[in-house]
């Protein structure tokens, strides 16, 4: 039978570390929230929270049908974290920072409840990844990779539709239009938030693991099909009617 003492709620421990833990954080979330209220390729960061506590509530069992015990191992996962924050002050990279917050947290789980407890908070640690901006170097290259596919994919489509269009870089040359299809709209946002859409309906869904595999990896065929009609359905209504809202609203535009 255990003790009182041993009795002690894990809850004060939890809300403890996790105080100290936003404590020390504060800042790098001010920044983040910011960015996802002046940046539209993160403007879904707002909702990644919410789904990972509804996660954490709705896999609720795996608390109930376990013998809790805080496990001071977990601590080493914090300190961890801690000096993966330190090493992102040295290196100058701001991911990392951001990226050590994850493993504060799972250090947490695990200190509060043991490997059991970081079962259960373990989907909704890593889901929260999907709130962190990426790093500099790879949203470059990626939003670039993605910006020359929608451009090129997109000229094709309308050229098969009927409709002279020309690529000239990341430019779509009309007959009386230049359609930009500027770094805004290079279908970075949709990608980063399909994969977190496929990413909750694989964890939610009854599925086998390949079948999760599958939906996880439909976002990006599905982000990038979304993107071409944009622009297609875009430089269309440019073309057919001359006027300039559907230009103003989705892309950028010269009259030539």
């Amino acid at each position: 039978m255990k003790t009182d003492r041993q009795q002690i709620p894990n809850t004060v421990l939890i809300l403890g570390a996790l105080s100290v833990v936003l404590w020390a954080y504060w800042a790098t979330l001010v920044e983040v929230v910011e960015r996802w209220a002046t940046d539209p390729q993160y403007s879904h960061g707002f909702l990644v929270p919410l789904f990972s506590i509804y996660l954490l509530w709705s896999r609720r069992e795996h608390l109930q049908q376990s013998d809790l015990r805080a496990r001071w191992w977990g601590l080493g996962l914090v300190a961890s974290g801690f000096l993966l924050r330190l090493a992102s002050h040295f290196l100058y990279q701001p991911w990392l920072d951001t990226g050590s917050l994850l493993v504060c947290l799972a250090g947490v789980a695990a200190t509060a409840g043991g490997r059991r407890a970081l079962i259960w908070a373990g989907p909704s640690i890593l889901f929260l990844a999907f709130m962190m901006p990426l790093p500099y170097r790879f949203q470059t290259m990626l939003g670039g990779t993605l910006q020359r596919i929608a451009t090129a994919t997109s000229a094709y489509v309308l050229q098969t539709l009927g409709v002279p269009a020309v690529t000239e870089g990341n430019v779509i040359l009309l007959t009386n239009t230049r359609l930009g299809v500027v770094e805004a709209c290079n279908g970075l946002s949709m990608l980063y938030t399909f994969f977190a859409l496929a990413t909750a309906v694989a964890i939610l869904s009854q599925r086998s693991l390949p079948e999760k595999v599958a939906v996880f990896f439909s976002a990006i065929p599905i982000s990038i099909l979304a993107n071409v009609v944009r622009i297609t359905v875009t430089g269309l209504l440019c073309e057919a009617s001359q006027i300039s809202w559907p230009r103003r609203y989705f892309m950028t535009w010269q009259a030539g």
